[in-house]
């Protein structure tokens, strides 16, 4: 098991900070463990501290009256999640719940501002990651508002690739039916896009594996919004 110094380290959030300053970060830093499936906090919950992944994946999601389930990001070691409490003191907008068994780490609010006051670096990193994050909620919007199943899977699969280093076969480290989620569609539909993208010729699906036949074709479909799309490829949501 990682040291938590260590995965303090090389968290984005506390990239380049110095040893003293990481240090005060760890004395902060509280070890929680949470199972498969287990909820880590709900929608309205009040927001006394944020998360970082150490191990593990957590979804972020809504559920609506009619309890469909939206999933809007899954983070992964390294990343925080839940951070804008820290600065609106509000509740929590969305629930988090672990998808795999996890190891996090929770940085209690108070203590955590009274480190930034005293420490602009970190409050620039976290502005940074805080920028970052809104930007990747307004190229989802923009996914969800305009795009077709074929297109926001294409973009989601290009997004991979680039997380994982690859241009030529990503790995889906979630299930289908959690991505059917993410996308803002269901598994039947996603299952058609799949089929789709694999009759044009653009990937090869095995399992969670996946091909990339074509990259530079997949980014093209993923610029496409649905006023370029024909009527008769339109995927319903």
């Amino acid at each position: 098991m990682k040291d938590i110094l260590n995965i303090i380290s090389k968290a984005p959030l506390f990239c380049g900070l110095p040893e003293n300053q990481l240090q005060e970060i760890r004395h902060i830093a509280v070890d929680r463990h949470f199972k498969k499936k287990e909820i880590i906090f709900s929608e309205g919950d009040e927001g006394k501290g944020f998360f970082v992944v150490a191990e593990g994946r957590v979804k972020i999601f809504k559920v609506s009256s009619e309890g469909k389930e939206q999933i809007f990001h899954i983070f992964g070691p390294g990343e925080p999640f839940g951070e804008v409490p820290v600065f609106s003191g509000q509740s929590f907008p969305a629930s988090a719940e672990a998808i795999a068994d996890s190891r996090l780490l929770f940085f209690p609010r108070t203590a955590f501002v009274e480190l930034i006051t005293g420490n602009p670096s970190l409050a620039l990193n976290m502005l940074a990651v805080l920028s970052m994050r809104l930007r990747q909620f307004t190229v989802q919007v923009e996914s969800l508002s305009l795009k077709e199943v074929p297109s926001r899977l294409a973009a989601y699969l290009v997004y991979l690739a680039d997380e994982q280093g690859t241009k030529e076969a990503v790995t889906l480290n979630i299930s289908k039916g959690q991505l059917a989620s993410l996308l803002g569609t269901i598994p039947e539909t996603l299952s058609r896009a799949f089929a789709k993208l694999t009759r044009q010729n653009l990937i090869e699906v095995n399992g969670r594996n996946i091909r990339l036949l074509s990259h530079r074709e997949l980014e093209g479909l993923a610029e496409t919004d649905f006023r370029s799309c024909k009527t008769s490829e339109v995927y319903e949501t």
